[in-house]
């Protein structure tokens, strides 16, 4: 198979089972890459809130996504980002100073301390993702809504199986 001088991913050949993994996995390189520069965030970040760090968009996003299952602790989000809860609490406290986030005693048990987005956290976040919405707006332009429609089912599955398996394989080795 000769794909000439063009890299994998800029090919159209599909079928062969090892031709579609390594390109997903030359695809994820460049995403990486991309996603390891933060440039949605920092996009977001000096359209929106130019005081903000990185880290603070991690904890509004973690609060967010685990708000559905039930109250969000100091653990839940140091666990959902993956970093030590001494670190998760700090950056908690600058949200909590900075207005976004409000700590409160648990409705199920008054001993527990939950985290919950202010309105204007609330208000942040939905600046944050009017920005990520745009720049995927952008890139998706020119394709069919069908293409969106099951590229967007698609990538979710393989992102949601991609952290199983991930968190699977990070339990193991502890």
């Amino acid at each position: 198979m000769d794909h000439g001088h063009l890299p994998l991913e800029c090919t159209t050949e599909t079928g062969d089972p090892e031709t579609s993994r390594l390109r997903i996995s030359q695809s994820m390189g460049r995403w990486r890459t991309m996603i390891g520069r933060r440039v949605l965030a920092r996009l977001a970040i000096s359209n929106v809130a130019p005081s903000l760090e990185i880290t603070h968009l991690d904890v509004l996003d973690s609060i967010r996504r685990a708000e559905p299952e039930g109250e969000v602790t100091v653990g839940i989000i140091a666990e959902m980002m993956r970093i030590d809860p001494s670190r998760a609490s700090r950056i908690v406290g600058e949200m909590v100073t900075r207005g976004a986030l409000r700590r409160e005693a648990s409705q199920a048990d008054a001993r527990r301390i939950i985290v919950v987005m202010t309105d204007t956290g609330q208000q942040l976040m939905a600046e944050i993702q009017s920005v990520k919405r745009s720049v995927i707006d952008s890139v998706l332009a020119d394709w069919p809504e069908d293409d969106v429609a099951t590229f967007s089912h698609l990538f979710d599955r393989f992102v949601t199986s991609f952290e199983q398996v991930c968190t699977t394989r990070e339990k193991n080795t502890d």
